[in-house]
């Protein structure tokens, strides 16, 4: 093997680890202790982010967002036609998050 051969395979495993699905949590994405809200595959909740890993995420004091309502008009006014508050904190894995944005609210702590 000479030294061309080996610039290509030392380029080819950069590239490769590029593309690897577990890579770190990008810190400039998601702060730790601000609230968000979270819509994942099969429902929304609402917490404050406590940990964050390159797997999943630790919500406390989170609810689960049954029914929002009008959507603009939960995220303008913080108010949600039905909330389930979780017990314990609550482990959310994050490939299943679609989207989510900081929540500026008081978390919900009653059942709605």
């Amino acid at each position: 093997m000479n030294i061309e051969d080996l610039e290509k395979v030392v380029k080819l495993a950069s590239l490769l680890k590029k593309a690897e699905v577990d890579e770190p949590a990008n810190d400039d994405m998601w702060h730790v202790g601000r609230k968000y809200f979270i819509r994942t595959v099969t429902m929304y909740l609402v917490g404050k982010l406590t940990k964050v890993t390159d797997k999943e995420m630790l919500l406390e004091d989170a609810s689960w967002v049954a029914d929002t309502g009008r959507f603009h008009d939960a995220l303008k006014t913080g108010d949600f036609s039905e909330i389930e508050p979780f017990i314990n904190v609550v482990i959310v894995n994050r490939n299943s998050v679609i989207d989510a944005t900081e929540w500026r609210f008081d978390l919900p702590t009653e059942q709605k």
